[in-house]
């Protein structure tokens, strides 16, 4: 299978390339990239004049796990969706789940901390399944510290998974927060000997919390420079908020320092988490500034009305999906802050996409358009649509070779060394993995909102998964289904 993508302005990050070209793919890699190409017989010639031509963004944090989620995700630019901040427990079967359904994007998961304390401290048997997930981050008894024997157990289960494949060890820290330091450090130290990153949504800063065993954006920066580790730091725009400023500078000094710390962010102002997360117990959200109203219900969009009437929600159904708005986007200093988290050196765009669900709680549709009333946070559909324009087009802060860079190469840069896999991806050298985003400059844009998350972005021409058109003149392929795990080598 051929297809030449014919005098469009291409970009490779890889290379630093940026000029009018023609690429074409051959089964279903990159196999030249040069001006005025010769069309092989029966090659398909697509006129892409006037687009932009890259790879395909990688979003190494996506939880939705669906084809309607992942369709979405493929109409803003994404041709890699990986869960890596939660990851799924046990991950052979994550891997098997989604080969059976079929994926319109490529798919691949962490080995899941969380999981696997639910296993030993709750005796939870994981079932790859981000609700499960979900389900027991609001319950003490995950969230407390572990014993010498219990820590030795969920190591194992890690250990075990990193075996069977699993990209590095999601961390969802922030929902532990009090749990104890030296747990933290025992993950680190095994990834460092296992080759392989670990991805962490911090725990509590210390001006949010001053109790707090470690400040959260220290913590991580400290492991790193004791194991070595490559240490991912998940949504450093949602964790630290109105502090952006003085974790960055943390970070920077890390990584100046020589620590393997990398950093992602994404371009909204409010969070979502299930209501029962510890950070959105109501002395918590004192603590941050914010008040029982930040919070509103995914399902019914009911804005909490006060104390009471969140601590009944969260009793009574601590998974359910919320947003929590951290900053205000309509305040010029808040939108500031937030946009100074894109801006950081190596920042890498990465969506935290939600699993998309309706009122007869089913969390799939393989309908397209996808059928109404559809709630998720808008992020899930419109993170990298949102980021061109608002750095790209707008403010001009970044141009689209440093845009690609920081959507598709820097993220496959962070699965090198556990994912062989990955170094045929985020650039379109010979031999890449042909997974090409085909935009037009001019018309990329978001659409979904938190009123109506599940409007697909404008402005992606075209979508190749491993050479497989998933999205031609704008419009999504609905018998496409060429997503292929990306594993990690056994250890």
């Amino acid at each position: 299978m051929r297809t030449l993508l014919r005098g469009g302005r291409v970009i490779d990050p890889g290379t630093g390339f940026d000029g009018v070209a023609d690429v074409l793919v051959t089964d279903g890699a990159v196999s030249a990239v040069a001006a005025a190409l010769t069309a092989p017989p029966g090659c398909e010639v697509v006129d892409v004049t006037g687009l932009v031509v890259g790879p395909g963004f990688v979003d190494l944090h996506s939880h939705v796990h669906s084809i309607a989620g992942q369709r979405l995700q493929a109409m803003d630019g994404v041709t890699t969706a990986l869960d890596l901040e939660a990851g799924l427990m046990p991950v052979e079967r994550a891997y098997a789940d989604a080969a059976a359904a079929g994926r319109p994007l490529h798919y691949g998961f962490s080995a899941s901390w969380g999981a696997a304390r639910a296993r030993v401290l709750l005796g939870v048997e994981p079932d790859a399944r981000i609700e499960s997930c979900l389900a027991v981050l609001g319950n003490p008894r995950w969230q407390r510290s572990s014993s010498d024997r219990e820590l030795a157990e969920w190591l194992a289960l890690l250990e075990r998974d990193l075996d069977a494949g699993a990209l590095g060890i999601g961390v969802l820290l922030g929902y532990a927060p009090s749990s104890e330091p030296g747990e933290f450090l025992a993950v680190a130290r095994l990834a460092a000997k296992a080759g392989a990153p670990t991805y962490t949504h911090v725990r509590e800063l210390a001006e949010m919390d001053p109790g707090t065993p470690f400040d959260g954006s220290e913590e991580i920066t400290v492991a790193a420079a004791e194991t070595g580790a490559a240490m991912h730091h998940c949504h450093v725009n949602s964790t630290s908020g109105r502090h952006i400023d003085r974790v960055l500078g943390a970070l920077d000094r890390s990584r100046r320092s020589g620590s393997r710390v990398t950093v992602e962010a994404y371009p909204y102002g409010a969070g979502s988490t299930a209501i029962g997360a510890s950070f959105i117990d109501p002395r918590r959200l004192r603590m941050k500034g914010l008040s029982p109203s930040s919070v509103v219900l995914l399902e019914t969009g009911e804005r909490v009305a006060d104390e009471g009437r969140l601590r009944q929600l969260r009793d009574n159904d601590p998974a359910a999906p919320v947003v929590l708005e951290f900053l205000d986007e309509d305040d010029p200093h808040d939108l500031a802050l937030l946009h100074s988290a894109l801006a950081f050196p190596d920042a890498i765009v990465a969506s935290d996409a939600m699993p998309v669900r309706w009122k007869d709680d089913s969390r799939e549709s393989t309908r397209w358009p996808l059928p109404p009333g559809g709630t998720t946070h808008p992020r899930t559909a419109g993170t990298f649509a949102k980021t061109l324009r608002v750095m790209v087009r707008e403010s001009g802060a970044w141009d689209w070779p440093e845009a690609f860079r920081r959507c598709s190469y820097l993220p496959a840069r962070v699965l090198d060394d556990v994912a062989p896999g990955a170094r045929a991806k985020g650039h379109l050298g010979i031999g890449a993995d042909a997974d090409i985003v085909v935009l037009d400059p001019s018309a990329i844009t978001d659409r979904a909102t938190y009123a109506d998350p599940t409007r697909p972005s404008a402005g992606v021409r075209h979508l190749l998964v491993a050479g497989v058109p998933v999205v031609g003149a704008g419009e999504l392929r609905t018998d496409a289904f060429p997503g292929q795990p990306l594993r990690g080598e056994p250890r």
